[in-house]
Formats: structure tokens, sequence, C-alpha cells
């Protein structure tokens, strides 16, 4: 198999209804109820201190910890596919997928998540706001890859158990640093996307998050398995750099 992994948002929308009848719940959801443990005690002002939040967003989040408790359900979270609304899940557009697509991702698609370590796009989640890089100190150490010490690491490394199985990576430095990749085993293929400005091929942040989310969709309508079939993306005119490309880094560029 092909798992292909994305980085969540801090942008979430709660109000849009969801289509969705089926829908799973987070498989480290123990490990989450103890990271709130700690985060519940936390005041609005040490919340706003530890995200770099302003205080309206520090209540929000503040408040969001508060309301968090189990079980979920339809009525009190949602998917997480549907839930996360910034740049890169702009491309997925998740929402205009049909349900077939949606249940082929669940098996080949994974969110990283600072709060749920490892997400299916169809698991239920309670709004929240912790990037992964927070310096939250827990009871493992003194943030949050030390909290997901080998948890994610495992989830990745039993979802990959084939010799021929490849990850292709689409999260954020930030995120795939959780994943601890030097203990996966198998090959890592990561895709970079460049846009040209001014004659030189850059990376520029939102363009090359929302091209990630294309690509995910774009893997996910295709039905792809073969890595090497990614070479033949070609959403918002974007094209495989033969030149640019070094080993596993596979750069997509356009303009």
């Amino acid at each position: 198999m092909m798992l292909t992994v994305i980085s969540p948002a801090k942008k979430l929308d709660y109000a849009t209804p969801v289509k969705v009848s089926n829908h799973t719940q987070p498989a480290l959801l123990e490990h989450s109820k103890k990271l709130l443990e700690g985060l519940k005690t936390l005041t609005p002002q040490e919340v706003c201190a530890l995200m770099g939040l302003s205080d309206k967003l520090g209540a929000l989040n503040y408040e969001r910890f508060q309301e968090w408790r189990t079980p979920f359900n339809s009525n009190n979270a949602r998917p997480a596919v549907l839930a996360f609304k910034g740049d890169v899940y702009q491309g997925l557009s998740a929402e205009s997928m049909s349900s077939q697509d949606l249940n082929w991702a669940q098996d080949n698609l994974r969110i990283l998540s600072g709060l749920y370590g490892i997400l299916r796009p169809l698991d239920l989640m309670q709004p929240y706001r912790l990037e992964m890089g927070t310096k939250f100190a827990n009871s493992k150490g003194p943030d949050l890859y030390s909290f997901w010490d080998g948890i994610i690491n495992k989830e990745i490394n039993n979802l990959l158990g084939q010799p021929e199985d490849v990850l292709l990576n689409l999260a954020s430095n930030e995120y795939f640093k959780a994943t601890q990749e030097k203990t996966i085993p198998k090959r890592i293929v990561t895709p970079v996307f460049m846009d040209n400005k001014d004659g030189k091929y850059k990376i520029i942040s939102f363009f090359a998050k929302k091209a990630r989310g294309l690509m995910a969709a774009f893997i996910i309508k295709n039905r792809i398995s073969d890595v090497e079939l990614i070479k033949t993306f070609d959403s918002d005119d974007y094209s495989f750099n033969s030149t640019l490309t070094e080993g596993d880094r596979w750069v997509f560029t356009r303009g």
C-alpha cells in the first residue's frame, strides 16, 4: 500500500452540516484524554501564553478544553477531514468527495495531530487547537513530541506491513517530525511544490499547502497505490520536475 500523511489545520468548521453518516472513533483517544487532564488545568491566560494567542483566541481554546469530553458522537463531534478548513483542506475539498472516495481515504490517508496523535479521515473529533510543536510539559516530557514518542510511529509502522509499502509525506516538517521517520523502515517519498517567482522556483507557503491537499485529493480520486503514478499529478498546472528532484524528494513546479 501507499499511506499518505497530511497535517491538520488551525481553522475549523463546525457549522456547515455534515452529509456523511458513517464515522469512526480515534484510535489514540485514551492518550488524548491524558493530555486533556493537563490542558484543562490551564487558565485562559496560560493558554494564551502556551500557544502565543490573543486573549480572544485564548479564551476560545480554554473553553474548548473545558468542554472536551467523551464519548464522541455526531452531536458533539464531526469527522476530522470535514472539520479542518485550512489551506491543505481547501485543496483537498473533502466535502465534495463521494462516500466511496472517503471510504477509500479512510484506509489510505492519515492526519497527524497534536491532540489526537493520528486520525483517519472519518474519525470523530471535537474542536481544539494544539500544534505539534507546542512546548506543553506533560508526564512524558517537556513537549508534545515527547508525549507522542513512539506512539504515532508504532501506528504508522503497523499500517506499513509489507516490504513494498511506501509512506507519502504530505505533512509539514513540524508534524512529520512526530513520526520519527528514522525508525520507519520503509521508503518515504516527500513531494515538494514550487512556484516560479521572478524567474526562480521557490516554495510559497500558501500555494504549497494547498498543493499538498490537491495531491491528496488526486490520490484519493484516482485510487493511487503505486507511488510512481504520483509523477502524473497535474492539478493547478503543477508538473513533476525531474531536474530539481533529488532522490525521494520529488519536486513539482508550475509557472
